[in-house]
């Protein structure tokens, strides 16, 4: 009750601005959540094989890192709403045409178009967080942020398991009628995430005149530390995404294929892994007050590997699952923790910036390694394939904890320009 009763007055405390951003992201992760879980299988529905779903998902990510730090800079200075109302209109149009075309070409630039617009709002999230913020409020709200859309993403996954399966088998509509229409419910509800953007508000930037007007690149010279932090943060992101984009957009492929798990327990599955992810990242800030922010989410991301080898080589359904939820809320837990070290350390002109390569360099790992799994899949089968690809990511997963310890455990917060409560 304690712990409830803490969060319960960090919500109160928290400004309008968040508590609206927070609604549109219920909404989008809920739809996207359900979209997310059921793709896949429309794809297989439409008689394309398992190599189309990894170069859809390669095709997403990689212009998501062509597009994010472009974003990032639009973001810093047009502003977040602007940026983030632009991207959730784009992306809604881009996954209603996925969900009603079925030629190859259309299918890969409709992805491509989706990974461009969702880019638009990963790299407004945080900062929009941090300016609506005090550093004494950070790590409870992005936890609290994180836990939300895991919550949301819990919806949206056990809906699109239930409602395909009812379509398919209760009304005895087609296994790609029912999916299809899964698919659309998901846009409807992720148009609705733009409504709350508008009624947010945002002071229109402008330019410091205590300072003379600098070139992009002369900006850049001059903010060197900065953007050395920035590039330290997202070495440690890039290791992490290219373990993350061989195994994460396939888990639904997984049980279905190992396990032949059919799209309810698959949705129950994944939700129930969104939903352990979402209270471990609520008790994340417990973990921050006791070992500090750096240790917390190597720890957290340590303690997720065993779970990560367990998924990876056991032939029985629930203990794949009980690994699955383990490794899913550890490995996550630390996110939010993450991204409040990175805001608290960079500043304010730049938050967008590293924000977007952040993400840039993890949907990089995506694009390059979602073809790669697929293959490895293909070649040795539905046990072997996904033993390799698990084992290869639980590797990557170490490396990428180790070099975040050693590299942040000194560095210094460097205090931000205009805090806003």
């Amino acid at each position: 009750m304690s712990l409830l009763n803490d969060w319960k007055r960090q919500y109160i405390s928290y400004n309008k601005n968040v508590k609206l951003f927070i609604l549109t992201n219920i909404y989008t992760q809920i739809g996207m959540g359900i979209f997310m879980v059921i793709y896949n299988f429309y794809i297989r529905e439409l008689g394309y094989s398992e190599q189309m779903n990894g170069t859809i998902i390669a095709m997403t990510a990689l212009a998501s890192a062509i597009i994010l730090v472009p974003a990032g800079i639009l973001s810093d200075k047009m502003g977040r709403k602007k940026v983030m109302a632009l991207g959730v209109a784009i992306s809604a149009i881009a996954l209603f045409s996925r969900s009603i075309i079925d030629i190859e070409e259309l299918l890969i630039a409709t992805a491509f178009l989706t990974g461009l617009s969702t880019a638009f709002i990963q790299v407004s999230g945080i900062p929009w967080l941090a300016e609506n913020s005090t550093p004494k409020q950070r790590v409870h709200l992005f936890s609290f942020h994180a836990a939300i859309m895991m919550a949301a993403n819990v919806v949206g996954n056990i809906l699109g398991g239930v409602l395909s399966d009812t379509f398919h088998y209760v009304l005895n509509f087609s296994a790609l009628t029912s999916v299809r229409m899964t698919l659309l419910i998901a846009v409807g509800i992720y148009v609705a995430g733009i409504l709350p953007i508008f009624k947010m508000s945002e002071k229109k930037r402008v330019a410091d005149n205590s300072k003379t007007k600098l070139s992009l690149m002369e900006s850049f010279w001059i903010n060197k530390s900065q953007l050395k932090l920035i590039a330290l943060f997202a070495g440690a992101q890039m290791i992490i995404g290219f373990g993350s984009g061989l195994v994460i957009p396939y888990l639904n492929l997984y049980f279905s294929d190992r396990f032949h798990a059919n799209n309810s327990i698959i949705g129950i599955i994944l939700s129930l892994g969104q939903a352990a992810t979402a209270v471990a990242m609520i008790i994340g800030p417990a973990v921050v007050r006791k070992v500090g922010e750096v240790r917390a989410v190597v720890y957290l991301q340590l303690l997720s590997l065993p779970f990560l080898l367990l998924t990876a080589y056991t032939e029985n359904l629930y203990i794949a699952g009980i690994g699955f939820l383990f490794r899913q809320a550890l490995m996550n837990a630390g996110n939010p923790i993450q991204s409040s070290l990175m805001m608290a350390r960079v500043d304010d002109s730049m938050k967008g910036l590293a924000n977007s390569v952040n993400q840039m360099v993890f949907q990089l790992g995506w694009a390059l390694m979602g073809p790669v799994s697929t293959s490895i899949v293909l070649i040795y089968g539905s046990y072997w394939g996904y033993a390799y690809v698990f084992t290869i990511t639980s590797i990557l997963y170490l490396i990428g904890s180790l070099y975040f310890y050693f590299v942040f455990k000194g560095l210094p917060i460097v205090k931000s320009n205009n805090q806003v409560a």
